[in-house]
């Protein structure tokens, strides 16, 4: 047995079985795009760890921040001081804010805690309870969020009763909607927007009242969920009916925030803005940071004590955050967001359709490096057969959702050259996988 292979095995002793992980990889270096294991081998790293490391893997000036700030203060606990590195870093975000209205934050640690406070926030601000959320959602695991998150049974199953006053409305993602399969023509992406919205209106009048109902919350693009993308229509139009309702809305931008789909935050695309919105991931270059934003009218209505934590907003990872802003703007990564997708996006729609079988197809999408790539007319597993062969190719890249999708998450600052290599690897995978099906 490899020394890899015992200290995976060690791993496997000793951490929770229930943390799910697509490799057995034991690595103990990263940089850039690449991650190094304890013998040394280089893998491309598709995932940024789950869309974390968006200035890639220990960024210079990230590492350099980080060693500055925990020789001078590590814990500045936020219901006991003002530290510095927060105010900073609250500087440095509210030009960045969708709308000026957006400028007053709360930080905690992780993206389901920041969903958490969303909902706090909204049901104590309004007085009301019911919160919408739509299917094939991912906002978390933690208990309250576990009966937010549709995407997956996995995700819940076993743990209930959850959090009682939660319900779903229909997504518009109509690449699995079977009127739109049947007749794309007829029953386009904004006639699917349409129609989620007049189901969100019934919802509103048979399952929670308006009176009843305190937020709608929703991934501008959904993550776990497959990397859907709504049609512009439906995002408009839910702003229109929580306007109507006096209901809040809140933008959960955990993956698709901090550029990560060629704007600084997805609602960005579609012209809108959020009462509160969900940050996270990205956020830190990979230091566990969240935050939670809305309006000071908004957030005054909670009391002093209300909100808080032990690590909330830890001074180590607000440096790292307002280093990653400084990476932002240096190396201009919207820029170099926007170039790279679109040869992600030209390469996958011009080359995958002619390496795959009669009968099967595959959805290209997504926005700026958020991509996805749904195969249809596979058997169930085809998705994960593509990451293992990429895998054996020295490339780590994901599957999501119910449905057979791949989703890649390359860091911002990927050069053309890795682009170039990560396409051909995998356009490779894909054909790899594809001949077996022909077998």
């Amino acid at each position: 047995m490899s020394a890899i292979s015992k200290l995976a095995q060690f791993g496997k002793k000793h951490i929770a079985r229930g943390i799910g992980r697509s490799t057995e990889l034991v690595i103990e270096k990263a940089k850039g795009t690449y991650v190094y294991t304890t013998e040394g081998k280089k893998y491309l790293d598709l995932t940024t760890g789950i869309g974390v490391t968006n200035t890639g893997h220990c960024h210079p000036t990230v590492v350099k921040a980080v060693q500055e700030q925990a020789a001078n203060l590590t814990h500045g606990q936020v219901n006991i001081f003002f530290q510095k590195p927060m105010l900073d870093l609250i500087e440095g975000l509210l030009p960045r804010m969708p709308s000026p209205k957006l400028d007053t934050f709360f930080f905690w640690n992780s993206g389901a805690e920041a969903v958490e406070a969303s909902i706090k926030l909204a049901r104590h601000a309004t007085k009301k309870q019911n919160i919408i959320v739509f299917q094939g959602s991912y906002h978390g695991r933690t208990f309250g969020t576990m009966a937010l998150t549709t995407s997956k049974t996995a995700y819940s199953a076993g743990f209930g009763p959850l959090m009682p006053g939660v319900h779903v409305a229909p997504y518009p993602y109509y690449q699995q909607w079977s009127v739109h399969q049947k007749d794309p023509k007829q029953f386009t992406p904004e006639w699917c927007g349409d129609e989620a919205l007049r189901q969100l209106e019934i919802l509103l009048k048979q399952r929670s009242a308006p009176e009843d109902t305190a937020a709608i919350i929703i991934e501008p693009v959904q993550g776990e969920g497959g990397y859907v993308v709504p049609p512009k229509n439906f995002m408009r139009g839910l702003r229109e009916i929580c306007d109507k309702n006096n209901i809040l809305l809140i933008a959960d931008e955990v993956q698709s925030g901090f550029g990560r789909t060629g704007k600084m935050f997805a609602v960005e695309h579609f012209g809108i803005v959020p009462d509160i919105m969900v940050m996270a991931k990205g956020i830190a270059s990979g230091y566990p940071l969240s935050a939670i934003v809305s309006r000071k009218e908004l957030m005054d209505k909670q009391p002093p004590g209300s909100a808080g934590g032990t690590y909330a907003g830890n001074a180590v990872a607000v440096a790292a955050a307002k280093a990653t802003l400084q990476v932002f703007d240096e190396e201009k990564l919207l820029d170099n967001c926007n170039a790279r997708s679109e040869e992600f996006f030209k390469a996958f729609r011009e080359k995958i359709p002619a390496i795959l079988p009669q009968g099967v197809t595959c959805d290209v999408r997504g926005k700026g490096l958020m991509i996805g790539l749904e195969f249809m007319g596979v058997p169930y597993g085809f998705a994960n057969s593509v990451a293992s062969e990429a895998f054996d190719r020295d490339t780590i890249v994901l599957t999501t959702s119910i449905y057979e999708t791949l989703r890649l998450i390359p860091p911002l600052n990927i050069t053309k050259e890795e682009t170039e290599l990560a396409i051909s690897k995998v356009v490779e995978s894909v054909e790899a996988a594809a001949k077996k099906l022909k077998a």
